[in-house]
Order: structure tokens, then sequence, then C-alpha cells
């Protein structure tokens, strides 16, 4: 989409379009900062965009652009609050194609220093703003087109803001670069590059596209080619029946194309996911947004082919733009959309057409069944024709490639009706023609019968008459003793007359349940008004004591109960801290294998061997430096600028996981490390996807050791291995160091796998002495 952009002279909005538009925009954050920068560049045309950080952006952030440039006339207003060359009244809102409309990003960025050159000057210009937006140094100063923006310490003035700024500046510059990699994605034709320095190394870039209008492109020169060969193309279908009923959309009221998009997801294949949702990036009309719903249904559908995984989204969704509302919070990130639930409805039926389409299927091989000549039964005995019959088919595709269908008179209704109503029809017939052969004896198959001319007759109706059991000659119903439960058959003969109505009944079983008289038995029941007083007055007496004493209050409710182990975990935590494992008092241990113990007049039970698997796993966890074992030839990682510089920055953690690099720092931009060495240890092997998850767990953790999912499993199962086991006889100075131990790990209440390692049994103190 072409976008034509039209620079007017920088003016205040009127007040009353102030109030409509004005969400008070506030920069919080380093990726606020740098993203309404970023934005003014490529909104004033910029086909380079260069960022440029110092210390993370803790001490500078630059943005420089080849833009056309400021006016010397808007030199005055260029960072008053509500002034803007993007619109003059708030019905430009409909029409807005920049980034930017509400003149209130540079206002909120002072202090500030600005160099520009505009298209029609010969010389650059430097300008210097106040905290209040006001001009306070204009000089000239060399610059070829283009605008460089530059803050010195954001925050400097706020002293709680700047401290906790700088004490989270890594994960506020892993945030930045998050953003930012949005736009790198969907600013096709524009060159972005982000670069940092450190106060002891050089400046090293983090960020680079090379300005392809490519959006694929894009998204290989930021996260590598095999992020590419995982990707395919979004290919937009129109919403299925079924899809339109679940959102609840008529075919008649919707729109005709409202959406057009563009993209590239991952594939639905084992491996090729990710795992987390840190590589999702969804835009409307090429603005980088947050659309909620669709990045729920989006991971949905994947779950549906790869469960264990996240996808890699870049969906650009274009709309018109009198069909969707961007002035909704100061980030622009939240929208409203006209047809929001078309939308979904696109979305998850294109998903599932591309999905479905690579999906692996089986297909069975099926030889037909050769049809037989001869009927099922004799036409002496009124059987049906043959066509009549059900016959299997491999048309259809139930029952891994068999289906039951129908064929004739019924054929068109299907299989469901010719199991429901053949099958009856067959057995009904065959019991009624073994009653008339076992009354007449045998017939001749030479000539149909009376009885099954009458029978073909019979099967004819579409609904037959039901069943009749009758019992064999020489037997009678009448002498048989039947259960209160046993089932008797349904009878439909004719109602007798009023007159043998005394002696139909007798002859058999009654239509309805008939009264039963039951012998009650009274039983006295001993009851004193003294004894219960004197229970009460008691009672009252326990209470008045344990008001007099120290308060006693239920500070565990949880259940012993898989269902409640959350909610146990929380009031342990809360109540119980790391030195009070000491001074618990061993009873004793039960069924070797659960330690009861005593802390005041709280009984708690302690399983012994998850225990002792949390304090060794900790142990592994905190102290094992796994070996590497050498490559014979250094393996080429092709990691992305961002990934590279956490895992430059955090080398230690790395090493004690058993990886080791090789680094070049001349080398270009997804090249710099090399692997040399992957840890191993009997038959468990890592490799690059550890890397990548260690390197997700560092973005947001920078300099915590943490350990990779597949290494806390190799701990998991070393700790199991050499922990007391249930079914151990333990004695109590074994049985205290056990729990001595609970209080020197970080989180005790549960083992590796899971399991709860205690649990409250009861308080004695509210226990009745009854």
């Amino acid at each position: 989409t072409v976008i034509t952009r039209i620079f007017r002279a920088i003016k205040a909005i009127d007040k009353h379009s102030v109030h409509q538009i004005c969400s008070g925009q506030v920069v919080l954050t380093l990726a606020t900062a740098v993203k309404e920068l970023v934005e003014n560049s490529i909104d004033a045309g910029a086909t380079s965009v260069d960022v440029r950080l110092k210390d993370y952006g803790a001490e500078l952030v630059e943005v420089s652009d080849n833009g056309k440039g400021v006016e010397e006339a808007n030199f005055e207003g260029l960072t008053l609050k509500h002034h803007t060359s993007k619109l003059r009244d708030f019905s430009d809102l409909i029409r807005v194609e920049t980034f930017g409309f509400r003149g209130e990003a540079l206002s909120s960025l002072c202090a500030l220093s600005v160099v520009t050159c505009h298209e029609s000057s010969q010389v650059g210009t430097k300008l210097v703003f106040d905290h209040k937006g006001h001009l306070v140094q204009q000089s000239p100063h060399p610059r070829q087109q283009g605008t460089t923006v530059s803050l010195q310490q954001l925050f400097y003035t706020l002293p709680v803001r700047h401290k906790e700024f700088q004490r989270n500046i890594k994960k506020e510059y892993a945030k930045m670069i998050h953003v930012l990699q949005a736009y790198c994605i969907i600013s096709t034709g524009v060159r972005v590059t982000c670069s940092n320095q450190t106060a002891q190394g050089k400046r090293s870039t983090v960020l680079g596209t090379t300005g392809s209008p490519s959006m694929r492109d894009n998204i290989g020169a930021i996260f590598g080619p095999k992020q590419i060969q995982s990707l395919i193309p979004f290919q937009q279908v129109s919403p299925a029946e079924n899809v339109i009923e679940e959102y609840g959309l008529k075919d008649a009221d919707l729109p005709k194309q409202p959406f057009s998009m563009e993209g590239f997801v991952s594939r639905g294949d084992h491996g090729v996911g990710r795992s987390a949702t840190d590589r999702q990036f969804f835009f409307i009309n090429s603005r980088p947004c947050d659309p909620l719903k669709v990045t729920k249904l989006v991971n949905e559908v994947y779950h549906m082919y790869n469960r264990h995984q996240y996808p890699f989204v870049a969906l650009n969704i274009a709309v018109a733009s009198e069909c969707v509302d961007v002035n909704v919070t100061p980030d622009k990130r939240q929208i409203f959309l006209q047809e929001e639930k078309l939308l979904l409805a696109v979305v998850k039926t294109s998903l599932i057409t591309m999905y479905e389409a690579g999906v692996n299927k089986i297909s069975l091989n099926f030889t037909p069944i050769p049809r037989t000549t001869t009927n099922l039964r004799s036409a002496a005995q009124g059987s049906r024709p043959l066509q009549d019959l059900p016959e299997f088919s491999p048309r259809a595709p139930q029952w891994g490639g068999l289906s039951w269908t129908g064929s004739g008179t019924e054929g068109s209704r299907g299989a469901a009706t010719s199991r429901k109503k053949t099958a009856p029809r067959q057995i009904a017939s065959s019991l009624r023609r073994h009653r008339d052969t076992w009354r007449s004896g045998p017939v001749s198959s030479s000539e149909p019968t009376d009885a099954g001319k009458k029978e073909t007759q019979e099967e004819a109706s579409e609904d037959p008459e039901p069943l009749q059991v009758q019992s064999e000659p020489g037997t009678s119903n009448e002498g048989r003793a039947a259960g209160p439960d046993a089932k008797r058959a349904r009878t439909d003969e004719p109602r007798p007359p009023a007159e043998h109505k005394a002696h139909t009944q007798s002859r058999r079983s009654p239509a309805v349940d008939a009264p039963v008289f039951l012998q009650k038995r009274a039983v006295p029941l001993h009851f004193s008004l003294q004894e219960l007083a004197g229970r009460v007055k008691r009672l009252q007496d326990l209470r008045r004591q344990a008001a007099g004493g120290e308060l006693c209050y239920r500070r565990f409710r949880a259940k012993i109960d898989p269902g409640e182990n959350q909610t146990a975990e929380a009031e342990l935590s809360k109540e119980i801290s790391k030195d009070m494992f000491k001074e618990m008092e061993i009873i004793g241990q039960f069924n070797l294998g659960f330690i009861i113990a005593k802390l005041n007049a709280d009984l708690f039970m302690i399983d012994q061997h998850a225990t002792d698997e949390k304090y060794n796993f900790e142990m592994l966890q905190q102290h094992t430096v796994l070996q590497g074992q050498k490559l014979i030839q250094p393996q080429k990682l092709h990691l992305p600028a961002v990934s590279e510089n956490v895992l430059l920055e955090n080398m230690e953690i790395f090493r004690k996981n058993g990886f080791e690099f090789l680094v070049d720092e001349d080398a270009q931009v997804m090249e710099r490390v090399k692997l040399v060495s992957l840890p191993t240890s009997k038959n468990w092997t890592f490799g690059p996807a550890d890397i990548e998850e260690l390197i997700f767990m560092l973005s947001d953790s920078p300099g915590v050791m943490c350990r990779p999912s597949r290494v806390r499993q190799m701990f998991a199962s070393r700790a199991c291995r050499k922990s007391v086991m249930i079914g151990t006889a333990l004695n109590v100075a074994e049985m205290k160091k056990l729990l001595v131990h609970m209080g020197e790990i970080d989180h005790p209440w549960n083992c590796p796998h899971g399991r709860p390692t205690m649990r409250h049994l009861a308080n004695l103190d509210i226990i009745s002495q009854e």
C-alpha cells in the first residue's frame, strides 16, 4: 500500500478537538520513547532510520533519519503540546494515515535537542528545547537532509522514575528491541538500524534491515535464514459456513472483502514453532498493534496442529481507515475495529485451510467385497429383494474408509436411517417367520406362503408392528416367580371389556405399580435434658478458657487433596519461615514414607522422598558446572543481533551450563558467535535449541543464573535417584536432617516434579477434648 503523506505547517489543534483526541501521552519507558521518535521519522518519509543508544539507553537515545526535515517556520511549535502537522480537528482522525497525530510525543520527551535540515535549506539547524517545550537555542549546524533527535539521560529530572529506570535498564532495553522489531518488519523500503555502545566496549549493531520492499526479507534480516525456512505465507480465504455460524454471523449481512491480509506464520510441524510468544507481530494498516482476540485465536488454531509450541506470526491487516479507531490508548496499541467477528472468522478459516493442506494423512487401501447373488433370506420366506438390503460402500470416509449406506427405497436417507429402520424390521420379520414355522410346520421353498406374503406387505409399511413374543408350548409364565426388577415384555393387545377386567388382571402382570403395605417398627430414643445442658456448659467453659488464653485460629485451611495444592503452598509460605524447620519436633515416621513433625500446636506430614529430592535438586542447580564436549568444527548459530548480545553479556551462565563459544567481534551481525563446545551427560545431549531457550530466559532476567528445561529434567532425574526412598526406615537424627535441609532451599513446598513435600495435618489447640 502506497501512502501519500502531505506535509503541512505545525499548528495548534483547536481546544475542542484536543479534549476529544487527547489521551494524556506520557513517556514511561524506553520502548515508548524510541517508538515515538521512529514513528516521526517514518511519517517524515525517511528511507533510512538509525537508532543509537549508549548504555542501553540510560545515557543517550538518538534517532536520525533522512526524511523531509523541519521547516524554519515550524521550529517554535515542534515540541509544544498538541501542536502537529498531521490533523487540524477531530474529523481528520477518520482519514489519518500517519503513526502520530496527537501532537503529544515530543512535548512529553523534553528536554531534548534536535538537528534538522529541511529539503529546501542549504544548511542544518540545531535546536535546544527546555522542559516546557520552548525553544531556548537555535544555531546553524552542518547536516544533510533529515532530522536527528537526541535524548540525554532519559527521566533524569524525575529522581524516583530515573532510579527505577536505571535499575531495570536491561529489561527496558529488551522490551524496546521487541517493539522496534515490529517497525523493522512492516517498514518495507525503509532501512532501519539500531546499535548500542556500552561504557567499556565499542558500538555494536543489534538490529538492521536493508531497506528491502519485501516483508519476508525484513524478517530474515532480523531473525536470520533459519526463521525464514520455518514460515509459510498467509493465504486468505473466505470464512467457512461452520465458522460463520460459530461467530453468530449471517451470510446475507456480511460485507464483501472488508479485509485484506498478508504476512507469514510458522508451519504446523512439531519443532518449527517456538517455546514462547516472543515473535508475534500484528499490524492494522501497517501500524503495530495488540489485537488480543486475534492473537488468542491464532495460538488456539496453531495448538490444534502443534500443541506444545507457539507460532511465529507477522500479519498485516488492511482495512478502510473509517472502519478502525486507533485513538483508544496513549500508545495506540489497542484498537477498535468494525466487523471484528468477521475478521476472526476469516483468520480462523484461513489458518485451518493452510494447516490442513500440510497435514500428513494416512491413506487406507481398501479392496471392495464382491457382492453375493444369493439373498440372505429365501424368497419363499417373504424376504425383501437384495437391492433393498444395506450394503458396504468404500466411498464414505467413516470407519477407516468403510461406511454403512442404504440403497433402494431407503438409499436417499443415508447410513443412519438404514441402520435404525432396516435392522429392526429384519429381526421382527425373522422372529415372526420362526413363530409361523413353529406353529404350522416346515414351509416349502418352492412358493411363498400366505404368511410370507403378509410379511412382505408388513415390511413395506413405514412403521412395523411391535414385536410380540410368545412362550413355547407346554410352558406358562403364570407359575414363574419374577423378581421386583425383572423386565416384562410389553404387549399392545386391545383393552378387554369391563366385565372381563378381573379375569384379565389375574392372567397377566399388572401394568402399574401396586401399593405395598410395610410394617413399621418404633424404636425408643433415649434423651436427657439434664445431660444436654451439661454438654453445653462444658463447651462454654472450653470457649472461655480459649478466650482467656492465647488467641487460637486456623492458619491452615487447605485440605490434603491434589485440588488444594496451590492453596496449601500459599498458606505454608505465609505462615512458615525457613528458620522454623529446625525448631520442629520429630514425632515419628509413618508408613516408612512420611515424617510427622510438630511446630508448637501444629502437626505436619512431610514426604521424606519428595523433601530430600527437592534439596538435592536445588543443590545440583546451584553448584553443578556441566562439562562440555568439544566439537570437531565450530558451528555457526546464525543468531539474531539481539540474541547475540544477550549471549555475549551472559557468557558465564552459558559456561556453567556447558556451552562454550568462539566470538569474533569484527564479524558481521549474526556471524559473530560460533559454538565450540556442547554439554553432555551420559545419555543426555543438548544443542542450539537449548541455547535459544537460555537466551529467551536471560532476556527477561539478565544476569540471573538459570538452566534450560532439559537440564532441569536431567537434574530432577539425578536428584530422584540419590534421594531417600519410600519404604526406608529413618531414625530421629536422619529425619531431623531432612527438616533442616528444607530450611536451606528456596522453595521447599514441592519436589521438581510438582509433588507436595509437606502438608498441615491438624492444630491441637482447636481439637475438641470430648
